[in-house]
């Protein structure tokens, strides 16, 4: 009788490797979160009523509702979600019993879009460390931020724009330039903040990527193509909502709250609101970082730095939380990945799983592992 030791179990090794194809572990993972962001959000059906706790809430509340004619303020330019809520309402409404049926629909839309930027963070996260299980808990850190039950699945549109902005990096890393008008327009309707978010970090990703050379005229051409169409997008909106032509410097310029900015900005670094939400997330998620490629790490932290500059712009003193949302929905799937790196100990490429064509089958980059 042998008495060698039994080989000792590695992370790897508890790893559940994919045997399917890749759409369908993704539509089947999809489905895991989206029951887990339904579950967080369940609490706005019939334990408290966000409308009541939150004014913007009940503004988009409203707005899925009655329409933007009902509405005050910018806030009935953010029809994605409400108009995708009212079709959900309707045919709820009477049929959920103890649940409100507006708020069910507004839990099952931004569900919807948390739980497929959980995905797309997860198939990022594989294709840049190589490892299903720290990828998955990147995810579900996402998920479990502060932010997530209290502000994306608490009735609000944070959701749409947080999924959009996701979407426009999966295009910049698969380098699918002719996408990023697709997610311009739609993330330009789901909230206007959207705009200069994804332009900051679509041109940032351009300038710094050394990838991007080889293709430099054609993926600046797309990104002008976006950022043109979502000026064009939220230019017929706003006007077709007012009734009148309304160009959006107007709308930048009505923003301001005359406050005194630099104060506010100064407020919004020690707001306990969205320390909330980076009190574990921004210093662990800095810990690993720079495992990460460069582009996405200088895009994330442009379009944050841009976040503090608008919430300082627009926001009154003492309004709280802005700006930790603002980081979260352009950093939060960055610094998610990169704090469960730190907490599993994983570097690019360690512990990378057998690829599906067995032991001697080439090692998949990680673009290719993005479809794996």
């Amino acid at each position: 009788m042998s008495n060698t030791p039994p080989p000792l179990e590695t992370l790897s090794a508890l790893e559940v490797r994919p045997r399917r194809p890749w759409l369908a572990s993704s539509i089947r993972l999809w489905g895991v979160f989206f029951i887990l962001c339904f579950g967080l959000g369940y609490p706005t059906l019939n334990r408290y009523d966000p409308r009541k706790a939150l004014p913007d809430s009940a503004s988009y509340a409203r707005l899925a509702t009655d329409g933007p004619g009902k509405v005050e303020g910018y806030f009935r330019f953010r029809i994605l979600t409400p108009y995708l809520v009212r079709p959900l309402y309707l045919l709820a409404k009477g049929r959920v019993r103890s649940w409100d049926a507006l708020l069910f629909g507004f839990l099952l839309v931004n569900s919807f879009f948390v739980a497929s930027t959980a995905i797309l963070l997860f198939r990022i996260g594989y294709a840049q460390l190589g490892n299903y299980s720290v990828s998955l808990v990147g995810a579900l850190l996402y998920l479990l931020n502060f932010t997530t039950p209290n502000a994306q699945l608490a009735g609000l549109v944070d959701a749409a724009e947080g999924f959009f902005l996701m979407a426009v990096v999966v295009c910049l890393f698969l380098e699918k330039w002719w996408l990023l008008p697709v997610a311009g327009i739609l993330g330009a309707l789901a909230k206007e903040s959207f705009v200069p978010f994804s332009v900051t970090i679509a041109a940032t990703w351009w300038f710094s990527s050394e990838r991007f050379r080889t293709h430099r005229l054609s993926a600046g051409f797309w990104i002008a193509c976006m950022a043109t169409l979502q000026f064009v997008t939220v230019t017929v909106l706003q006007s077709s909502i007012l009734g009148r032509l309304t160009w959006p410097w107007s709308f930048v310029r009505g923003l301001d709250s005359h406050a005194n900015h630099l104060m506010v900005f100064a407020a919004s670094l020690v707001d306990k609101d969205s320390w909330y939400i980076l009190i574990w997330l921004l210093p662990l998620g800095l810990l690993r970082i720079r495992q990460f490629p460069h582009p996405w790490i200088r895009a994330s932290a442009a379009a944050s730095f841009l976040g503090l500059l608008l919430n300082a712009y627009h926001t009154l003193p003492g309004v709280a939380g802005g700006v930790g949302r603002c980081i979260f929905s352009v950093a939060g799937p960055l610094l998610s990945l990169s704090t469960a790196a730190y907490l599993c100990e994983t570097t690019p490429g360690s512990q990378t799983q057998t690829p599906s064509g067995g032991p001697g089958a080439r090692p998949h980059s990680a673009r290719d592992r993005l479809l794996v």
